[in-house]
């Protein structure tokens, strides 16, 4: 009979064990999918990794996937590292869309040119925080579960983008299609070398760098992990639990929201069927697999772009299902999920009790 142990001193080089554990499960559980589909499986990595990694569109589509897989995965950590899980970011990013899209519509006409661009990507923020601030006050005066909370608006959202661009906000020339009308020339985002990475990449790294400087370097860093470990003991010390978790979850939802709206003003233009791509669910595995450590969130996001785009390009040229990037997702949420079990317990025979039947 085996058994789980926890280790006395930790596994030495645990990040660097944990990530490969992370990257082989999931090269282990695609190679598997891709056998049975009677693919190649060497041949089928090659081809996907040809496809994110050898050619300059290529590139630039997983930069483009890892600006809102940044944002999400920063919102994942924030609250995770005061033991809040936001699952949430789904819902507000949406809703960040929804906030992008409501200023167009409402105060396009009436808003000086150079005002419109701001107001977009603040009202994303502003929308996407307001959706997390509600699951926030529900854990503070009767304390629900965040997880159920933020997991259930994600629907709630997502039906209010459909009410929205299939109904009163629906783009009258749009010859059927569902979706708004096409932001105006001032309330795109800019693009950057002609390509379609856009300035939420300088926003998300610049957020990135902040985020971790405020959360291993300052003060208010130092008293949220303090409050998600202790929040009894935090109490004693004078820490407002209940404003830093209103705080670090509206913080979160405005990561998301920020995301959001860069989606709808930098690559869509509008709010349109398949807005909600997953990267709020990716931000998880994003946080996950970067430790939930700001500084490396935006290369496990770039780890993960190649993955989304790598898979679309399996879909066109060896006809495997795009949907396997998701498997090698998932896989590397699994994998983490081991490597870490394997850096904090070891296995080991169970002893046997002399005179035990």
């Amino acid at each position: 009979m085996l058994i789980l142990e926890k280790r006395h001193t930790p596994l030495k080089h645990r990040a660097i064990t944990t990530a490969s554990v992370a990257l082989g499960t999931a090269l282990l559980a695609g190679a598997a999918v891709m056998a049975l589909y009677g693919a190649n499986p060497l041949l089928a990595y090659a081809a996907m990794f040809k496809g994110a990694l050898g050619s300059t569109f290529g590139l630039t589509e997983v930069v483009v996937k890892a600006i809102p897989l940044t944002l999400t995965g920063l919102a994942v950590a924030l609250c995770a590292t005061m033991l809040l899980w936001n699952i949430g970011c789904e819902g507000q990013l949406v809703m960040g869309g929804i906030g992008a899209a409501g200023v167009v519509m409402l105060f396009a006409p009436v808003l000086p040119s150079p005002l419109l661009l701001p107001a977009v990507i603040l009202c994303g923020a502003a929308c996407g925080a307001l959706w997390a601030f509600v699951p926030a006050l529900l854990r503070v005066w009767a304390n629900v579960s965040e997880i159920l909370t933020t997991l259930l608006l994600n629907y709630v959202a997502i039906i209010l983008m459909e009410y929205l661009y299939f109904g009163p906000w629906r783009d009258p020339q749009g010859m059927g299609f569902p979706g708004t009308p096409l932001f105006p020339p001032a309330a795109m985002l800019p693009r950057l070398l002609d390509t379609r990475i856009h300035l939420g990449l300088v926003f998300a790294v610049a957020l990135a760098a902040g985020l971790h400087f405020l959360l291993a370097r300052s003060k208010w860093g130092f008293s949220v992990r303090i409050t998600g470990h202790g929040p009894q003991a935090a109490g004693y010390a004078g820490l407002n639990v209940p404003r830093q978790t209103l705080l670090v979850m509206a913080a979160s939802g405005a990561l998301a929201g920020l995301a959001g709206a860069g989606e709808a003003a930098a690559i869509h233009y509008r709010l349109q069927e398949g807005f909600a791509a997953g990267y709020g669910y990716d931000g998880i595995i994003v946080a996950c697999l970067a430790a939930l450590q700001p500084r490396l969130i935006p290369f496990c996001a770039l780890l993960l772009g190649v993955f989304i785009v790598g898979g679309e390009q399996l879909a066109t040229t060896m006809q495997l299902p795009a949907s396997i990037s998701r498997i090698l997702e998932g896989a590397l949420l699994f994998g983490f999920l081991l490597g870490e079990n394997f850096g904090r317990y070891r296995i080991r025979p169970a002893r046997r009790i002399k005179g035990a039947a």
